[in-house]
């Protein structure tokens, strides 16, 4: 499946935009450590939601660039920290546990004390990545599969229960940098928006705050089908600044 074709009909699984951003090929030094973070960052940012599956071995395998044996090195240490089981027979497989702890302004801070640079820094750089993105595909304009690609993404966020808003608003942003075609851009957002989302599993999801979200990520689909780049650009920094406020406020 090419990126500028993708399935339009399914919801961010192997195989599609979202989860492009996140089983790259390995290429550090360290094969076994890498492949910890990219199976550690397809959990957290809901890439394999709690409950789900992860690929069949030979296809993670070969997706990464790694040896079997280094992938079920990988995912025995996740079993270990208690983010993933695995179930033998014919529906068996590695199988997500995780579950995020409960909203905690304390959790919050103590993530961010451990975080590498400041908060404006990672807003910053958040910001860059997604407006490039949206102004670049407002500006390319999108094929007849994109659109429909990205409407079921913004569809599926619309929809989304509380329990599981996080995992589809995540989707829906990795899919506007995947379209994007760039594979640096994809994976510069997936590593950012995974820290950003530590923060944001601590903080408590109010239904007004979502309705107000829903509207802005409309804003953004709107602009970019219509070929609006300023327009895209002014939807992603009214988005991102929204976001940033209240995790601000949340942090105190």
């Amino acid at each position: 499946m090419s990126v500028s074709e993708p399935e339009a009909g399914s919801a961010g699984g192997f195989g599609e935009p979202a989860a492009d951003a996140v089983f790259r090929p390995v290429r550090s030094g360290n094969a076994f450590e890498e492949t910890v973070e990219r199976l550690l960052s397809a959990i957290k940012l809901g890439v394999v939601a709690q409950g789900e599956r992860f690929p069949p071995e030979r296809e993670l395998a070969s997706r990464l660039g790694i040896s079997r044996i280094t992938l079920r090195e990988a995912i025995r240490a996740l079993q270990e920290s208690g983010y993933a089981e695995s179930r033998r027979g014919r529906f068996g497989g590695t199988f997500v546990t995780y579950v995020p702890p409960p909203p905690s302004r304390a959790e919050a801070q103590r993530l961010l004390a451990r975080m590498d640079g400041s908060l404006d820094d990672l807003f910053v750089f958040r910001e860059a990545l997604e407006v490039g993105a949206a102004v670049r595909l407002a500006a390319a304009g999108l094929t007849a599969g994109q659109e429909e690609l990205l409407l079921a993404r913004l569809a599926a966020v619309d929809r989304a229960s509380t329990d599981d808003y996080r995992r589809c608003d995540t989707v829906f942003h990795l899919t506007l940098a995947e379209l994007t075609g760039s594979p640096s851009l994809s994976s510069a957002l997936a590593d950012t928006r995974m820290r950003i989302n530590d923060l944001l599993n601590a903080m408590p999801i109010l239904s007004k705050n979502l309705e107000h979200a829903s509207r802005q990520h409309r804003a953004v689909v709107e602009a970019i089908r219509r070929r609006d780049p300023d327009g895209a650009r002014r939807a992603v920094v009214e988005h991102l600044d929204g976001t940033a406020a209240l995790l601000r406020a949340f942090l105190g």
